[in-house]
């Protein structure tokens, strides 16, 4: 996305204060806390690529408002439409898939395959700067945008076009039921369900520590990294994250743990030489970490048994951004060791949530007695 980089300049060129940029970031985060779960029943009620389509929509309008009347609010209300969007598409991405492989009788190709979709979304990082770098001096934030705008809406076509497989578990939507119990449904499987609730719980703190990425820059500058040379010093570290995430469904769950501790400590190193060499460390660290995650969300995929695989993983994405509080917070009082800390904490945790067998079969939480097997 060529705006991605560039929208927060965009912001602070329309003459917003750094007051009103904050207010605009607090925004998106709680139209994002408070949209994730609704949205992901959504999906499972009615329909995963529906979902996908209009949440491209969505975000291309948001953008739109932001090219066609930059101003606080315009911004504001671009951040809404992209803040439901983006929980349109959380949950249902990860339920299309699974179905889709179980479908295909392929569930166990799950972690490799979303590793690839992980790696894909980390690589795009590149040609988004790229385009970013080449389309602003050609048209300013009007071409950024509008070709922002053009790359939301291709996306949005392209989901569109993709089959709908039926329910992993369950019957087809349009039997009935409606959309709350569906909602009812999810929440209820994500909160009491012994092995689903666990494996949620590690899922959301372990993602929340992505968070760290928004801070390479940073250690970057701290690490004596010129400042015209950031951005090109840290570009490699999502890549190291993709060839990680892609490699992730190499990795057995039991390593987990290990791996994460491991990059923790590569992490931890990094810290103490303080040099810009130590950024090539932190790469290793992300890509050990988005391999551990990427397996991580396919064990909760795996013990999800309801039709509302989408609003299960909605509720340990409100988790994750609820988490990711603590991670902001912890950085704000003691900076990367208390974040290092933290990791570590999860890490340790990992084998409490995703350790123990998959839960036990049991009815369908949403599907109606009658329907039942016995």
């Amino acid at each position: 996305m060529p705006l991605y980089p560039l929208y927060a300049l965009l912001f602070t060129h329309t003459g917003l204060s750094d007051a009103e940029i904050s207010a605009l970031f607090a925004l998106w985060s709680v139209v994002g806390v408070v949209g994730e779960v609704p949205t992901g029943a959504l999906a499972d009620r009615f329909s995963r690529r529906s979902s996908l389509a209009v949440g491209g929509v969505l975000q291309a309008a948001g953008y739109l408002l932001w090219t066609t009347l930059p101003g606080f609010s315009a911004f504001a209300a671009g951040f809404v439409l992209w803040g439901i969007g983006g929980t349109l598409v959380s949950g249902a991405v990860e339920a299309w898939l699974y179905d889709t492989l179980a479908a295909a009788d392929a569930e166990s190709s799950f972690a490799r395959l979303y590793g690839q979709v992980n790696a894909c979304e980390l690589i795009a990082q590149v040609p988004s700067a790229l385009a970013a770098t080449l389309l602003l001096p050609l048209g300013g934030f009007d071409l950024v945008g509008w070709a922002s705008v053009a790359t939301c809406l291709g996306a949005a076509l392209l989901a569109a076009r993709l089959p709908e497989p039926p329910r992993h578990g369950a019957d087809e939507p349009g039997d009935g039921l409606g959309y709350l119990a569906t909602l009812k449904a999810g929440v209820t499987e994500a909160v009491t369900t012994p092995g689903v609730r666990g494996a949620v719980v590690v899922v959301a703190l372990l993602a929340s520590l992505d968070g760290i990425e928004e801070y390479f820059g940073v250690l970057a500058e701290d690490w004596q990294v010129p400042l015209q040379w950031i951005s090109l010093a840290v570009l490699g570290i999502p890549l190291a994250g993709a060839a990680g995430a892609a490699v992730a469904g190499r990795l057995a769950p039991r390593a987990l743990a290990p791996v994460l501790l491991a990059g923790v400590l590569i992490f931890a190193a990094a810290g103490l030489f303080a040099h810009p060499s130590g950024l090539a460390l932190v790469a290793l660290f992300y890509a050990l970490y988005r391999a551990v995650l990427v397996v991580g969300e396919a064990r909760l995929q795996e013990r999800i048994d309801g039709r509302a695989r989408a609003t299960v993983t909605s509720v340990a994405g409100v988790g994750t951004d609820l988490a990711g509080l603590l991670l902001y917070g912890s950085w704000a009082v003691a900076g990367l060791p208390a974040a290092l800390v933290l990791a570590a904490v999860v890490a340790l945790v990992l084998p409490l949530g995703l350790g123990r067998a998959r839960a036990r079969r049991g009815p369908d939480p949403i599907r109606p007695p009658s329907a039942t097997t016995t």
